[in-house]
């Protein structure tokens, strides 16, 4: 047996600073390895950390609503694994007795069917008696934050929703770190490829035929995310990372086990990227309702860490109303990312006729630290070519 403190580790790149939201093991409770241990609010999202060990709780080291960053100490485990090095207890002077925390406490607490806000936020909302029906939130679905209280305390005025001018809300402030960052550090560039969505249509209709009465029918979206994994499995450079600095001798390239590939899903203020892991292994059925329910989530603001974590690759879609191409930037420590334009109708040339037809325009942004162009463009085809061939099947 040997005590061992767990820090809060860092979830995704973006990840800096933490709420504790609810504690959902209680002092003297036994844990197992992989254990939801505490939910804490990122910039993002409520995220449930687990524990890294078995054992006992043997003290809360930090209690609801307490702000902390990523490598604070979180709690204090009686581990029963065996150690060669146990850890040291922490050099802090013991806090008094952790108070049981009540299981019923809620992540984000509705307040009516249009106002949405933080347990943070409303318990210092309650303490200066604000109307909270007063207050813009800068959160997902226009959930209340406690910079939103804070600015209403201060007397300033409250930044708008979106990309209006203002104070940074803390999903545009993690947004804005992470983009700086791979703007600044990862060498960039992109290839485009039109896509013929007429192959992938007809599917889609056939399988709607065939599974009338199901919830979660797939839309065209489902496809790309099956032929994006399909590829990545063919085309391993692209679904691996860059690690260490360029000149140092430690420097590799890092193959990633299985595709797992991030949905950019835009949010009022900022945006989430839900990852479908292992996704070469899902069929059409299970990917339309596993983006069904993870596009729920992450428009709530409740997806859990591992929905957020672990990334090999991203596709951005701005949907119908986005433009017609658009190129987007990576998300490191992910080599690639595939930004989607809006489906149209087109005139173009088939088989010397022209022909009216449903496109969209790929564009691959490429880290070239990774990939180079010639592999790069060999993936891009291979995609095309697969949606668009009439042999392929879901």
């Amino acid at each position: 047996m040997s005590l061992v403190v767990q820090e809060i580790p860092k979830v995704g790149l973006v990840m800096e600073a933490v709420k504790v939201v609810r504690w959902l093991k209680n002092v003297g409770d036994t844990i197992s390895l992989g254990e939801p241990l505490v939910e804490v609010e990122t910039e993002k999202s409520v995220i449930e950390i687990e524990a890294t060990m078995s054992g006992t709780l043997v003290e809360q080291l930090l209690q609801v609503d307490q702000e902390a960053t990523v490598g604070d100490r979180l709690a204090l485990i009686e581990s029963n694994e065996v150690t060669t090095t146990p850890a040291a207890a922490p050099t802090r002077a013991p806090t008094p007795t952790a108070t049981p925390v009540p299981q019923k406490a809620a992540a984000t607490a509705v307040l009516s069917d249009r106002v949405v806000i933080s347990p943070v936020a409303r318990k210092l909302a309650a303490e200066h008696g604000i109307d909270l029906a007063s207050v813009q939130g800068s959160g997902p679905r226009g959930r209340i934050e406690l910079e939103d209280i804070k600015q209403r305390l201060s007397g300033s005025p409250q930044p708008s929703t979106g990309n209006a001018l203002g104070a940074l809300s803390p999903m545009r402030r993690a947004l804005a770190r992470a983009m700086t960052l791979s703007n600044a550090t990862v060498p960039q560039f992109t290839l485009e490829r039109t896509l013929d969505w007429t192959s992938i249509q007809s599917l889609r209709d056939e399988w709607q035929r065939a599974h009338s009465t199901e919830t979660n029918k797939p839309s065209v979206n489902d496809f790309l995310l099956q032929a994006v994994a399909r590829t990545l499995i063919a085309y391993p450079a692209l679904n691996a990372t860059f690690s260490g600095a360029p000149d140092s001798p430690s420097a590799c390239i890092v193959p990633a086990q299985g595709a797992h590939v991030g949905l950019v899903l835009a949010l009022e203020g900022g945006l989430v990227v839900p990852v479908f892991h292992d996704l070469e292994t899902l069929g059409l059925r299970e990917i339309a309702t596993r983006r069904a329910a993870l596009i729920t989530r992450g428009q709530s603001g409740v997806l859990k860490r591992d929905e957020l974590d672990g990334a090999t690759f991203s596709i951005s879609n701005l949907g119908p109303q986005g433009p017609d191409r658009f190129s987007a930037i990576i998300n490191p420590p992910q080599s690639a990312i595939l930004a989607v334009g809006r489906l149209r109708e087109a005139a173009v040339v088939v088989n010397g006729q022209i022909a009216v037809r449903s496109i969209s325009d790929l564009t691959l942004t490429i880290d070239h630290r990774v990939v180079d162009g010639r592999l790069a463009s060999e993936f891009l085809a291979h995609l095309v070519s697969l949606l668009e061939g009439r042999d392929w099947r879901p």
